[in-house]
């Protein structure tokens, strides 16, 4: 099926037989679908949807440390005394304060500006139980950090903001924080991403993104709803459990964002949270990318999928056919994600 020339959404059904333990004979169905943007592909491995595992089976306790708070360098009073202030070129007040949110380097940096953006004053906040205006006025803080490198360093257009929930997640600290990057030198993402939305325009006359999203809304089986102009889905082929993407149609720049779009952007991300809440997992990677030049084609899209859950003896949601063959696998069909997301979504 085809919406726009270059964007081809396919479906390869397999099955595999073996006789099981009585002697009969079973049949498993795998699905191995494409990426349209990417061509990487994934597997849909449906006999393992129901599978028993304890660690998921209910949303765990919540960390240890969660109680912690005079040893995390993000907790007041020692968020002042116990992290890094930006360049005084940059900053000259070191730190960005929005609301809650307090914006300063980040002490172990990726790249050539690398920030961190507190979210909430509270040292540990359970998955979909931070405010609107914690997550809002930390992305604004985002914002204005990324307005400042435009200004100083036009050339590092390659920007990000990420999220990783719980160590399961990568997360080094509980306390609930979003990463900032921005770089001349572009991320493999970034990289392919660019090449892609520029071929794809100029094939087309169209955004990638927002053509994807046309064809979802109309086949409707992985769209999932919509806060103000941002709209989410299931992803088709997708490369995490529970993969949930957000577009915000043509639309390229972080930068030029208003408080609205991240108000909207943040309540997405609270009703997904929720819903990963209810199905008992604890740990997620968020990742919203641009290329902030003018003459960008790639508009923006954030991707949420959940990661194995933050407690003992839980098994990690990659495995040797992920870090080895490259295909992701997971259980659950995205057009299944999409009908029990959508209730998280309702007025």
């Amino acid at each position: 099926m085809r919406q726009k020339k270059d964007l081809t959404f396919k479906v390869q059904k397999i099955t595999t037989q073996f006789l099981d333990p009585t002697g009969q004979l079973v049949e498993r169905e795998i699905e191995i679908r494409k990426h349209p943007i990417t061509a990487r592909t994934s597997r849909i491995a449906f006999s393992r949807a129901n599978e028993r595992d304890v660690g998921n089976e209910s949303l765990p306790d919540p960390p240890p440390d969660r109680q912690d708070t005079e040893s995390c360098p993000f907790c007041r009073p020692q968020v002042t005394s116990r992290t890094p202030r930006l360049d005084p070129i940059l900053a000259p007040e070191g730190r960005l304060v929005q609301g809650a949110s307090i914006l300063f380097p980040n002490y172990y940096p990726y790249g050539r500006y690398s920030a961190v953006s507190l979210i909430d004053e509270e040292h540990f906040v359970e998955i979909g139980k931070a405010s609107l205006s914690s997550y809002t006025d930390s992305f604004i803080n985002c914002r204005n950090y990324l307005r400042r490198i435009s200004m100083r360093e036009p050339q590092a257009i390659y920007m990000a903001i990420t999220q990783n929930h719980l160590p399961s997640a990568g997360g080094s600290l509980i306390h609930p924080h979003l990463q900032i990057n921005a770089d001349t030198v572009p991320p493999n993402i970034h990289r392919y991403l660019k090449r892609r939305a520029d071929r794809f325009y100029q094939n087309t006359g169209n955004h990638i993104f927002s053509s994807y999203l046309a064809y979802e809304k109309l086949a409707g089986r992985r769209y999932i709803g919509r806060t103000g102009k941002w709209e989410w889905l299931a992803a088709f082929a997708p490369e995490g459990f529970f993969e949930i993407w957000g577009i915000l149609p043509e639309v390229n720049s972080l930068t030029q964002l208003h408080r609205s779009d991240w108000k909207d952007l943040s309540q997405g991300l609270l009703n997904i949270q929720r819903y990963y809440r209810h199905l008992g997992r604890n740990g997620y990677n968020l990742g919203l990318l641009s290329v902030e030049k003018p003459e960008s084609k790639l508009d923006l899209r954030i991707v949420i999928l959940a990661r194995s859950n933050h407690a003992p003896w839980v098994r990690n949601d990659h495995t040797g056919y992920e870090v080895m063959l490259g295909d992701m696998t997971t259980f659950t069909a995205p057009e299944q994600v999409a009908v029990d997301a959508r209730e998280f979504f309702a007025p």
